[in-house]
């Protein structure tokens, strides 16, 4: 069963709640979800990254997740091929060096935040 990477920050995690409406969406499939951010501890917290429902996974900004090496890390420590996984990302650098690595990536605009393309992008691809 594949897994969902999620993106925190104005996806997941907006000044400092959690969206709900994303969540249930995600909690209707019952795959594994990994929140994926940039933020170190003191940005976690500052930014609400905390209690969060799903693991959550940080190289605190070395590298960040415009650089493939985050992509290739995070797969690696969690023992997962491209295969394994699909991902959603708000930030357009970040979805494009995603896919550089190959993985499936879909890219989540926070501003009009259609759960209805990120549920069909979903089916279709898990």
């Amino acid at each position: 069963m594949k897994i969902i990477l999620v993106d925190a920050w104005n996806t997941f995690v907006c000044e400092n709640w959690v969206n709900i409406q994303l969540q249930k969406l995600l909690d209707s499939f019952p795959n594994k979800k990994i929140i994926l951010t940039n933020a170190n501890a003191e940005e976690k917290i500052k930014f609400g990254i905390i209690n969060m429902p799903y693991e959550v996974f940080s190289l605190e900004h070395n590298p960040n997740k415009t650089d493939p090496r985050y992509y290739e890390i995070m797969l690696k420590y969690f023992w997962l091929n491209i295969e394994e996984v699909v991902y959603f990302e708000h930030n357009i650098d970040a979805v494009n060096t995603a896919k550089t690595v190959w993985i499936n990536t879909f890219y989540y605009d926070k501003d009009k935040k259609d759960l209805a393309w990120l549920e069909k992008f979903l089916i279709n691809n898990l």
